[in-house]
């Protein structure tokens, strides 16, 4: 060998020769060679490892109610980012006495310009100066303003948040943009293959006709130019208030988030109280109505077969949807018909948590797995304050429909059967996996706080539902089935319908389900 290679090696050695030191000063320990140390050993010399213990208050909420009634809740959470934001009953529900689409043009205007903003600009700078986004989304019963910034800015974003809630301008300018908006999204959601954000308001309106939740989401056409700035503001101080407002974050000490909301949204006025001129008609009640769940059919002929906008072709199909009442999120069964969601193949269970996570649910192993030529199966459950609707979306070739139907209509009637306890443990696990790995995101967990302290004025921890979830049995799946089946039902059909059974035969079906299976498709047979 070499003298080069004997003094390469020499100096290899003496790199893997170190003195290993204690975290005192001045204090050190004998030569350790590492090479010689075994891998299932620790190494020598090294101070003691000190685990962080969790405290068993880290996953508690608190909640403090200020003197004009609005609820601040928030929970700490390591990181450093924070997400803050303002939950508000609102929502196209609450529409009755309004020209549809009001929520649809809050959730345009959002982020605007305000009494101290002059234009989306300068509030947008506000966030970009803390390293933060913004967002507003509306469901039905709930409008949230929200953003994500670093928790060293918060004084500056609670007070933007409380001026694009409580202090918006909405100039006719806004106006005129937030209208081409809502344009391009109707045109866009009309044009896409998928027809699910149609198929949704549709059945909506189906369930509960005429009322409450069977309002759209989505802004009539018709009524785009007939929105105008003095109804905006008569809606905002009928729902905006504080009794109706919950300001939560994650992320954030407490006390500091308490002393920003008292300071900005209740020291400082609403712009529509400062100036009672805004308001069109203040004399108008506030609408407190309890949903009506009456079931029927709403059904749109259209051509899909030029749907494809892409190289690969989207075959032309059919659309059905059934739904049938379920529960509000404050009813005691409301865990019962999460479960039997997922246990039906609801729930994302054929796009996320790894390979094959939905292929024990009923639709794919009675329906998809079956009919070849179904071309998707879905199962919903919707879920508001006091009702819901449980739902399966199908979609086959439109000469396919009426089996379609019957196939659908069968899957719901034998919900009542047997349900082996395989099939109900793995659903049970599957939705409390989903329910944990979602709450490990930021701005999932802001929105839980503020929904549940909206809705029952405290948050139930995740510990709760896990262990609501584990008491589910066969006996209340069948009784959560049973109370559904007793219900009208309720259909929204979409494409071409000529195949299409009458709701009549549908809810015939549903009282007496076949036994009898189709034989499963095979390459072979």
């Amino acid at each position: 060998m070499s003298a080069g290679m004997l003094r390469l090696g020499a100096r290899i050695e003496k790199v893997f020769r170190i003195r290993a030191r204690c975290p005192v000063r001045g204090c050190q320990t004998a030569v350790a060679d590492l090479t010689k140390v075994s891998l299932s050993e620790e190494l020598p010399g090294l101070p003691q490892v000190t685990y962080a213990k969790p405290s068993p208050h880290d996953d508690e909420s608190k909640v403090t109610t200020l003197e004009n009634g609005i609820r601040v809740a928030s929970q700490n959470r390591f990181g450093h980012f924070s997400t803050v934001g303002v939950v508000i009953d609102s929502g196209p529900r609450y529409e009755v006495a309004f020209r549809s689409g009001i929520s649809h043009f809050l959730e345009k205007l959002a982020f605007g310009s305000t009494s101290r903003f002059q234009n989306r600009d300068e509030v947008l700078q506000v966030l970009e100066g803390q390293g933060g986004i913004c967002d507003c989304q509306t469901s039905r019963d709930t409008m949230i303003y929200a953003a994500s910034a670093d928790p060293r800015g918060l004084d500056s974003v609670i007070e933007l948040l409380s001026e694009v809630t409580l202090r918006p301008q909405v100039t006719d300018e806004e106006l005129f943009f937030a209208r081409q908006a809502i344009e391009c999204e109707l045109r866009d959601a009309d044009m896409k293959p998928d027809q699910e954000t149609l198929l949704t308001e549709m059945i909506h309106k189906a369930a509960f006709n005429n009322n409450t939740l069977g309002l759209p989401k989505l802004c009539p056409e018709e009524n785009i130019p007939l929105i105008d700035q003095k109804m905006i503001f008569t809606f905002l101080k009928q729902r905006f208030t504080p009794e109706r407002m919950v300001v939560a974050g994650v992320g954030i000490d407490h006390d500091r988030l308490v002393e920003c909301v008292q300071k900005n949204f209740v020291e400082k006025k609403p712009i529509w109280v400062e100036n009672p001129s805004l308001v069109g008609d203040p004399s108008l009640e506030t609408d407190e109505s309890v949903s009506q769940y009456t079931g029927g059919i709403v059904k749109v002929s259209k051509d899909l077969s030029k749907m494809s906008l892409g190289p690969t072709p989207i075959p032309n199909l059919a659309h059905f949807m059934l739904a049938l009442e379920s529960a509000s999120h404050r009813d005691p069964e409301f865990i019962t018909y999460c479960v039997l969601n997922i246990l039906m193949g609801g729930g994302g269970s054929f796009s996320a948590g790894g390979p094959g996570k939905g292929m024990y649910s009923r639709l794919y192993t009675n329906v998809l797995n079956r009919y070849h030529w179904m071309f998707n199966a879905t199962a919903y459950n919707h879920a508001y304050n006091d009702s819901g609707i449980f739902c399966i979306h199908a979609s086959a070739d439109p000469s396919a429909l009426g089996e379609l139907v019957e196939i659908i209509v069968n899957e719901f009637a034998i919900m009542v059967g047997r349900i082996s306890i395989v099939e109900l443990e793995r659903a049970k696990k599957q939705l409390q996996s989903m329910l944990l790995m979602n709450l490990e995101q930021r701005p999932v967990l802001f929105e839980d706080i503020g929904r549940q302290v909206l809705s029952v004025g405290k948050r139930r921890n995740a510990a709760h539902y896990i262990d609501a979830i584990n008491k589910i049995n066969e006996e209340d799946i069948h009784r959560a089935a049973q109370r559904m089946l007793r219900t009208r039902a309720s259909i929204a059909a979409l494409g071409d319908l000529q195949r299409l059974p009458a709701l009549d035969e549908v809810e015939t079906g549903l009282a007496n389900p076949q036994t009898k299976r189709g034989k499963r498709f095979s390459l072979f047979r």
